[in-house]
C-alpha cells in the first residue's frame, strides 16, 4: 500500500512509519518541516501535499497537538491553540483527502484519551472529544468504500520521558504505531477507535 503519514517526524509519526516500512508498505513521510512538507493549519498546504504525491491507499495522520494550557489563561488565543491543527485541520485533511484516496482506502485521525484529568487539560479534552464525534458521524459519509478511524492514544512514554516525567506511565510509541497499522485491514469498521 501507499500511504502518507503526517507528522512523521514526531515520536508518534516515526514510529507509526517504521512500523509500516517494516510491513512492506511505502511510505510518504510528511511533515512541517522535511522533504515532504504539509502543515494542517492550511488547507493550501494539504491540498499541495496530495497534488504532489498523487493517489494513495491510506493516508494516516500522526500530527497537531495542543499544549497543556490552564483554564484561567491571560487569552483565548492561547487556550485554544490547538482548534486550528488538531481539531480543524484534520478535519479538512478528511475532506480534502477524498478525491485522492483509492477505493477503499482510510484515514486514520489522532484524538487522545487521559484516564484522569489532567490540569491544563481542559481545551485538549474538547478537541479530542470533537474528533471522536467527528468521526463517528462522518464515517457513515465516506463514498466508495472509504473508511474513516480514529486512535487515541493517552501518554506515549518517550514524551513523558522527554517532558521529565515517569515514562512508564505512558505506552511505548512503538506500540501505539501498531494501532494505527490495524486500521488498514479493510476489515476494521467504521468510525471505530482504538
Amino acid at each position: 500500500m501507499k500511504i502518507i503519514v503526517i507528522g512523521a517526524t514526531g515520536t508518534l509519526g516515526s514510529a507509526v512509519a517504521r512500523q509500516l516500512e517494516d510491513d512492506g508498505h511505502e511510505v510518504v513521510r510528511a511533515a512541517r518541516r522535511g522533504p515532504v512538507r504539509v502543515d494542517l493549519a492550511g488547507t493550501a498546504s494539504v491540498d499541495a501535499l496530495f497534488a504532489s504525491v498523487g493517489e494513495v491507499d491510506a493516508v494516516l495522520c500522526c500530527a497537531a497537538s495542543g499544549r497543556l494550557t490552564p483554564l484561567d489563561s491571560p487569552s483565548d488565543e492561547e487556550f485554544t491553540t490547538g482548534l486550528q491543527g488538531k481539531l480543524l485541520g484534520q478535519v479538512h485533511l478528511v475532506r480534502h483527502a477524498l478525491p485522492h484516496l483509492r477505493d477503499g482506502g482510510v484515514t486514520v485521525l489522532t484524538s487522545g484519551v487521559f484516564e484522569q484529568p489532567t490540569p491544563g487539560g481542559a481545551f485538549g479534552a474538547l478537541v479530542n472529544a470533537g474528533l471522536d464525534a467527528f468521526v463517528r458521524a462522518a464515517a457513515i459519509e465516506m463514498p466508495r468504500g472509504l473508511r474513516l478511524a480514529v486512535v487515541r492514544p493517552g501518554w506515549v512514554a518517550e514524551t513523558l520521558a522527554g517532558l521529565g516525567l515517569d515514562p512508564s506511565d505512558g505506552t511505548p510509541a512503538a506500540e501505539v504505531a501498531r494501532e494505527y497499522a490495524a486500521h488498514l485491514d479493510a476489515r476494521a469498521s467504521d468510525g471505530r477507535e482504538r
